[in-house]
């Protein structure tokens, strides 16, 4: 009877252990099957990244603002406005790159707006300096158009222009609005229209593949405009939206600069595209270097706005107020860094609050 108990005891510990180790398994099972499907709807979901913040003018517009600030420094430190006032004044805005010609028409309208105010002190005239600046950067259409029909052309791809002298950044500054464009959901087609040197065109395929988007290249030496009218009819065999066409710097061979890029500009739309944009990528360290080689541009192509690169570096800014004053032209882009990212549209209000603050 002792040995039946026994037995009886054992089978019933045996059954007890089979239950837990079903039970146990069963649940892991349910835990495994729910990380499984947590796991499978997260992979499914979007995932949200927030945009990185773009780069502020205040943050990089340090030594332009140093620059200034050294500049302007002795004239806003005496107090009281005297002809010393003016010249001082005057002086700095030069030394700053805002030009001659700019410099003089800024002091003009802030000697009228003291007649008018009656402002006696330096702090108050510091202010109507900023705002006489800031409204010679308003009310300009800084906008890069897409639309061929707006500029008098057929449905097609708009075509953006990048011209400027060598070393300027045209080739990055396309890169980056490729980048910029292509990730706002636009599509495109780059032409390595600078033949001349053979490194644009490999740093612009690296750009191309970076970001995806097919580009159109020629033999070096080959005629630019030909690689130009390429990538529109691909573009639009494509039905692709843009097309963003890198042009020479500088020519080896005698034909004239100027000529070659209007030429560009002629064939570019002879086929299915319309240019929308043309582009003068400028070096903001050159200063009134910069200046002319703008005005040189500007006289030969009908350039619709400004690409600045390197505002961050030893810029002192002005210029950004003679091409506004001076050649009636936008600035619509800046280069406030190296990164991607760091190619920003151009804000007046921000630009000029960065420089004085």
């Amino acid at each position: 009877m002792f040995l039946v108990i026994v037995i009886a005891a054992a089978a019933l510990v045996v059954i007890a252990a089979s239950a837990y180790v079903l039970l146990r398994d069963r649940a892991e099972l349910l835990v495994d099957d729910a990380a499984a499907e947590i796991a499978e709807a997260a992979a499914e979901a979007p995932v949200e990244v927030e945009p990185a913040p773009g780069p502020s003018f205040r943050e990089r517009l340090s030594t332009a603002r140093s620059a200034l600030g050294g500049y302007l420094g002795s004239v806003f430190s005496r107090g009281a406005i005297d002809a010393r006032t003016w010249e001082d004044l005057e002086e700095a805005l030069i030394r700053a790159d805002v030009g001659v010609r700019t410099a003089t028409e800024i002091i003009e309208a802030v000697q009228a707006r003291v007649a008018e105010t009656g402002v006696e002190d330096s702090a108050a005239l510091l202010a109507l300096v900023k705002q006489e600046i800031a409204s010679r950067l308003r009310d300009f259409d800084r906008s890069l158009s897409k639309d061929p029909t707006a500029a008098g052309g057929e449905p097609g791809p708009a075509v953006w222009l990048f011209v400027g002298v060598n070393g300027v950044g045209k080739t990055t500054t396309i890169g980056k609005l490729a980048a910029r464009e292509t990730s706002e959901g636009h599509t495109m087609v780059l032409a390595a229209g600078d033949t001349f040197r053979a490194a644009a065109a490999e740093q612009l395929t690296m750009w191309a593949e970076r970001s995806g988007v097919d580009i159109v290249r020629g033999a070096e030496g080959a005629d630019p405009s030909s690689v130009v009218f390429d990538a529109v009819e691909r573009a639009a065999a494509r039905s692709c939206d843009l097309v963003m066409a890198d042009t020479a710097g500088r020519l080896q061979t005698k034909t004239n600069l100027m000529e070659e890029l209007r030429k560009v500009r002629r064939v570019a739309e002879k086929g299915a595209g319309t240019v929308t944009e043309t582009l003068l990528v400028i070096d903001a360290t050159t200063g009134q270097n910069g200046m002319s080689q703008a005005q040189q541009f500007a006289d030969a192509v009908d350039v619709t706005g400004v690409v600045l690169t390197k505002l961050d570096g030893s810029a002192k800014g002005g210029i950004v107020v003679a091409i506004h004053s001076e050649l009636g032209l936008p600035v619509k882009l800046v280069g406030l860094g190296e990164g991607i990212g760091d190619l920003v549209e151009f804000d007046a209000d921000e630009f000029v609050d960065a420089l004085f603050e």
